[in-house]
């Protein structure tokens, strides 16, 4: 907890972190909201008994240092909260720190204040943060950054608020973190909503980790030694991190695969990040490094390899991944990627800006927000149905499939033909009748793997079955069916 002395130190120090904060015109843009703030805020504590004004300048330091952003965004998180303590308006901020930093404020605000206290309401909040995300993604990132503040400091809120906050952070802010590439950040909340929703789990885990600590470490040195001698030798320039799986992701392996904790095959990581000699030989230089890895710890199965190089996740995300066996016996995950992957792994589609020379990824992402816009706008589902369908695609794995002519689709794990259907030709998809995968006629819901090839086959005298709601898992598919029989009932 600080003291009431240090917050003008505080200030200081998250200044110097914010390394896109460094013009003398931002800084001082920047003093001017810390002393709005700091006086709006004077005398307001927070639960724990400390000043209030240390929440927005936490904010604003995981804003500026964690995911990265510019002095408009660390402006942001500092005024956040004024419209709620203070008689200033929208109209105000906009006067005195212009019409951007004014809709950032705005932005962040309406989505706090969409949210209510039952769980019914946590569909309209995740309509707000889709909407937000349309229109700017700064917004999305404040938002992550004041939940995970919120998050590191429920110790002092009582057991029924502490549970109703970390489920929220559970099924909407995690998954969001996700869907923007923030991997820290999305591991950090996940792990807190673990400590709160089931204390003794998160308890034992962390002492199992810090009780293998020095095996653990004694191990990956002894697994990395070969791996440095080999990228040595051939004059790589690299680092080797390692770390244990999250607490989270342990304790979701142990339930899924009902084991305990010393069985999780792949407790073990690490992770190879290199400077490539040219962006242009980026991902050639990752795939040699792949090599050097299988030519030490050989693998004979392709479903160890995770290549989201050739197909990078929706929220830019970047790497190679291998799973292999070490010399004792034990599994282990290599990751590898480059500065520039680790950068966006780590800060998300925020760290673009450091490399402007290079085609953005945001593609992907903005076609799933105008999907889930789309759905928003044509949808007469209520709010529990939408988050449902929300979570069955957007919180499972991915796959990539190809249409006959070539094109690309990217569709949620277990999706079916008819899925691909409603969302390669929504025209024809009324008169499915089933398709050619791979050259080989199959039915409507036949589940679809990466790297199919899809034919879809159509007839005239084909209408649509009230059975295949059974199997189509997209929120389009789903949407488009219900209009349909509602339509003809």
């Amino acid at each position: 907890m600080y003291k009431d002395s240090e917050v003008d130190d505080f200030f200081e120090m998250m200044l110097k972190k914010c390394h896109r904060c460094q013009s003398e015109e931002q800084q001082a843009i920047i003093r001017n909201a810390f002393l709005w703030a700091k006086e709006i805020h004077t005398g307001k504590r927070r639960k724990s008994g400390e000043l209030f004004i240390f929440h927005p300048l936490e904010v604003a330091l995981i804003v500026g240092k964690k995911i990265g952003l510019g002095y408009k965004a660390i402006v942001t998180a500092l005024l956040h909260d004024i419209l709620d303590d203070s008689d200033f308006t929208i109209d105000d901020i906009s006067i005195f720190f212009g019409e951007k930093i004014a809709y950032l404020v705005d932005g962040v605000h309406k989505i706090s204040h969409s949210i209510q206290f039952h769980h019914s309401q946590q569909a309209e909040i995740l309509k707000q943060i889709i909407i937000g995300l349309s229109d700017d993604i700064h917004v999305i990132y404040i938002k992550l950054a004041e939940r995970l503040h919120d998050m590191r400091t429920l110790d002092f809120l009582p057991v029924n608020r502490q549970l109703k906050l970390a489920g929220e952070t559970l099924h909407i802010y995690a998954p969001l973190a996700q869907r923007v590439g923030s991997y820290d950040i999305k591991v950090e909340l996940e792990d807190l909503a673990l400590k709160y929703r089931q204390p003794n789990v998160y308890k034992e885990i962390v002492e199992k980790i810090n009780f293998t600590n020095e095996k653990r470490v004694s191990f990956i040195n002894r697994f990395s030694l070969p791996i440095i001698e080999k990228l040595t030798k051939n004059k790589i320039k690299y680092r080797i991190d390692s770390r244990p799986k999250s607490i989270s992701s342990i304790w979701n392996k142990m339930q899924n695969k009902k084991v305990p904790f010393e069985e999780v095959f792949d407790l073990f990581a690490i992770r190879i990040i290199f400077t490539p000699s040219s962006l242009e030989k980026e991902i050639e230089e990752c795939w040699k490094i792949f090599s050097h890895v299988i030519q030490i710890y050989p693998t004979t199965s392709s479903d160890r390899l995770r290549d989201w190089i050739t197909s990078p996740k929706s929220n830019g995300y970047e790497a190679l991944h291998i799973t292999v066996m070490s010399k004792e016996e034990r599994w282990v995950e290599v990751q590898i990627r480059s500065e520039r992957m680790n950068e966006i792994a780590e800060r998300g589609l925020a760290a673009h800006w450091k490399y402007k020379g290079l085609e953005m990824k945001k593609n992907q992402l903005d076609r799933w927000a105008k999907e889930i816009k789309w759905q928003l706008q044509t949808c007469q589902s209520d709010d529990l149905e939408f988050l449902e369908n929300y979570k069955l695609t957007e919180l499972s794995s991915e796959i990539f499939v190809l249409s006959n002519v070539g094109e690309i689709y990217k569709l949620p794990n277990s999706a079916t033909v008819l899925d691909f259907a409603f969302s390669s030709q929504n025209e024809n998809a009324f008169n499915c009748i089933g398709a050619k995968v791979n050259a080989r006629v199959v039915e409507l819901q036949t589940i679809l793997h990466s790297g199919d090839e899809i034919e879809i086959l159509t007839s005239k005298t084909q209408h649509p079955q009230t059975e295949w709601l059974k199997f189509v898992i997209t929120p389009k598919a789903k949407t488009l069916l219900r209009e349909y029989f509602r339509d003809i009932f």
